[in-house]
């Protein structure tokens, strides 16, 4: 017998992730802060990368840097 007769199809595919504001908002501020890559946030909120890369610019229209230029002092 094969190796892969023995390999239950069902538990590979993981199921979707209903997205939410609250979802959203915290891939958003997991991008932001550096503490998610962009294809966990995008699975933590149930988007494609693409448009989650499409909200993520918009977020990032309207929330100012966080970070301290040196050079500007």
């Amino acid at each position: 017998m094969s190796l892969f007769h023995k390999i239950d199809k069902s538990t590979l595919v993981e199921s979707r992730v209903k997205t939410t504001p609250e979802n959203v908002r915290e891939a958003h501020e997991g991008l932001f802060n550096c503490q998610m890559t962009l294809p966990a946030a995008a699975k933590h909120c149930g988007m494609t990368q693409k448009e989650l890369k499409m909200t993520f610019f918009e977020y990032l229209k309207y929330h100012p840097t966080t970070f301290i230029d040196e050079d500007s002092k």
